[in-house]
């Protein structure tokens, strides 16, 4: 049985985006290939770690199936030297399987924006000194905002420069640590994590649930740091929040540098979106991208989610993706809405969106941000309450129902002409009426 039948089969097995974007940049090298061994040539070596981690086991399972021998396979680039003996192998597979790294998040395919930018270049230092320039290095902020791609982009940067890297998350290592005590093979455990020369643990918050655990990670950590090892962290809360972590620990998290991922402006959304649909070959309409950016609130995994499900809905309906067939697949991720909203609520959050002083809304001030933030308090209020024009001149401090109606027109002509008005528009009125 050929490779190339064998990756016929294996596509069958996984999705068209699998397909696409990693397995089909692998070669069969059928001269370095024989019943004992099945070679595939990948383009670098972060490919090759990624598919032999993820895929090679599926393969030898195809094999085995189709042929009744079980052959190792490797996965490997073309500069690599193939004369290797099978024992080698394993110990290279057994390393690659402590770091498991995506090659697909990088630095360069991360969306910046203001709300992400400090903790982009803080990785980007991390990465290109590591163990130097900020140790550990701790980034926090809520949930699919990007937390993950950038301790995955240190670690393939890391790799790529000759690093041994371990990325795993925080309840891999309980786990790991688990089997290895019930094992007694401790002393596996801790050569295989403390001589690291770079440790990536997402989502540390979660060793919050063991005091074991939070013993070993600490003379763990201790361990790589006093050897100049690097540590990432990734955190859903800054330190001082953590719950259930001793203050030695949580003080050692403080050590370095915290760097936090606020949720994503309009225009960075838009762009996120815009990089997954040319990543995946996707094609969507403006007004498709302004609508998701716009309702899909801002947790990133989420929006790629209803991008992948829009796609897929398309191929498997044969259909255009338009505005409305996108809107019906993606009806069910809109967050719930509030039932009843008040003008207060509608100020108060405009004023935070727009980084203004709420008392200056109903002031007489003609500062152009201020006018802008106070026309658009009055098209919202006027949308999402049963005000009537009155009542709203009265609110806002306006002489009359005219003055509410000139606000309102002014605003419906910024939509008209202007679609990223629209759309920030739009993603400010979701935000006030979706639950908290």
């Amino acid at each position: 049985m050929l490779g190339v039948e064998a990756i016929e089969i294996l596509s069958q097995e996984i999705s068209k985006s699998e397909m696409d974007n990693y397995i089909s940049q692998i070669k069969f090298n059928e001269k370095s290939s024989n019943s004992q061994r099945v070679v595939f040539i990948a383009p670098n070596e972060l490919i090759a770690r990624f598919i032999q981690t993820k895929y090679s086991n599926k393969l030898a399972s195809i094999y085995e199936i189709h042929t009744g021998l079980k052959p190792q396979v490797i996965i490997t680039t073309q500069k690599a030297d193939l004369n290797i003996k099978l024992k080698d192998v394993n110990v290279k597979e057994i390393k690659s399987q402590s770091s498991l790294l995506n090659p697909s998040y990088t630095f360069d395919n991360f969306v910046v924006g203001d709300s992400n930018q400090f903790a982009f270049i803080s990785s980007k230092q991390v990465a290109a000194n590591p163990g130097k320039a900020y140790n550990p290095l701790f980034i926090y902020g809520p949930t699919g905002l990007g937390k993950t791609h950038l301790l995955q982009s240190i670690g393939n940067e890391c790799l790529e420069n000759g690093k041994t890297v371990i990325c795993i998350t925080s309840e891999q290592f309980t786990s790991d640590f688990i089997r290895n005590v019930e094992n007694r093979t401790m002393n596996k455990f801790k050569e295989k994590y403390r001589n690291c020369d770079v440790l990536l643990i997402d989502d540390v918050q979660f060793f919050h649930k063991s005091e074991k655990t939070q013993e070993e990670f600490f003379h763990t950590f201790n361990e790589i740091h006093s050897k100049n090892g690097q540590i990432v962290m990734t955190s859903d809360k800054p330190p001082k929040m953590l719950k259930g972590f001793e203050e030695r620990l949580k003080s050692r998290f403080e050590w370095g540098l915290m760097a936090d991922i606020t949720p994503p402006e309009l225009d960075t959304k838009i762009r996120i979106i815009k990089t997954k649909c040319e990543f995946d070959k996707i094609e969507l309409s403006d007004d498709i991208i302004e609508y998701i950016a716009s309702n899909m609130g801002d947790n990133i995994r989420e929006i790629e989610s209803a991008i992948i499900n829009i796609n897929a809905f398309a191929n498997i309906m044969r259909q255009n993706i338009t505005l409305e067939f996108a809107k019906n697949v993606i009806k069910d991720q809109i967050k719930e809405k509030k039932e009843a909203i008040s003008l207060e609520n509608i100020i108060q959050y405009v004023s935070y969106e727009m980084n203004i002083k709420p008392s200056d809304i109903k002031s007489k001030n003609r500062t152009k941000n201020i006018v802008e933030a106070r026309r658009i308090c009055i098209y919202l209020a006027k949308t999402l309450t049963p005000n009537s024009m009155p009542q709203l001149a009265s609110h806002f401090g306006l002489k009359d129902h005219s003055a509410v109606s000139h606000n309102i027109k002014k605003i419906n002509n910024l939509i008209e002409n202007d679609s990223y008005f629209k759309a920030r528009l739009e993603e400010l009125k979701n935000k006030i009426l979706s639950k908290e």
